[in-house]
């Protein structure tokens, strides 16, 4: 079961300014909360949602199983997702369940490696050392309010530095149609909206290792169940596109 009292000693200070980030930076934030706005409004049509259109053909929603089935891989960018809930006493308050994204090896750019930590297992296929980046936790009506990092057991990755986890947001995407083109969408879409809060997630993450391994110097910091969640930030969408829409109104 999850500790409260661990959870929310990750909590991230919602008050990030966006005057810091360039207009490039912003016109990529915005352009990426205009596809995820649009996917939601083309799914409210017919009275779907992002985790509703994800699952509607998978039958029986099962806690702990991968939806879908295998995950989402492209074997192109070698971006990857899923989606999956824990058992009922074990999520956030409030969540149905939340997505995972990774990015792997073939798709990361040279000089990315993994970190250099004592616990370090080089994995057999070269491929499989990836590199989670977000989770994004859902609402039962298919919302984001949630985005957090995990310790490295949770989601059996090899562990990356924030600084080059920072730079592998760019090469995620998803740009294939199955299951669902839309969902595909969103999800690229929600790493690249969140982006300058996810690198502050990812940072607060290695401060958190860090801190853990300096107070149980005798555990292997990257397996203790103690350690879950290990930085997290509670999120508006709406406010987020209007927040980044204001400083670029503002610039002009």
């Amino acid at each position: 079961m999850r500790s409260e009292a661990a959870i929310k000693d990750s909590a991230l200070d919602s008050d990030f300014s966006l005057e810091r980030l360039s207009t490039e930076a912003l016109e990529a934030m915005a352009e990426a909360g205009r596809e995820v706005a649009n996917v939601h409004r083309i799914l409210t049509k017919t009275g779907d949602n992002v985790v509703g259109e994800l699952l509607k053909n998978n039958g029986t929603f099962y806690e702990w199983d991968h939806y879908p089935p295998g995950d989402v891989y492209d074997h192109q960018t070698h971006g990857q997702y899923y989606y999956h809930a824990h058992a009922q006493d074990e999520r956030f308050e409030g969540e149905h369940g939340h997505f995972h994204t990774f990015v792997r090896p073939k798709g990361m750019p040279p000089g990315i490696k993994p970190a250099r930590v004592p616990e370090f297992v080089k994995p057999e296929d070269p491929n499989d050392a990836l590199s989670h980046l977000i989770a994004i936790s859902m609402t039962p009506g298919g919302l984001p309010f949630r985005i957090f990092t995990v310790n490295r057991w949770v989601t059996g990755e090899v562990w990356y530095s924030a600084k080059d986890v920072a730079v592998l947001l760019d090469y995620f995407k998803i740009d294939h149609a199955q299951p669902s083109w839309p969902v595909n969408r969103w999800v690229t879409g929600m790493v690249q909206l969140f982006k300058p809060q996810i690198i502050d997630l990812v940072e607060a993450r290695d401060r958190k290792v860090d801190h853990w391994r300096r107070q149980y110097p005798d555990q292997d910091v990257f397996e203790d169940r103690s350690l879950e969640v290990t930085s997290y930030l509670d999120i508006d969408l709406d406010r987020q596109i209007q927040a980044v829409a204001n400083v670029l109104l503002a610039r002009q």
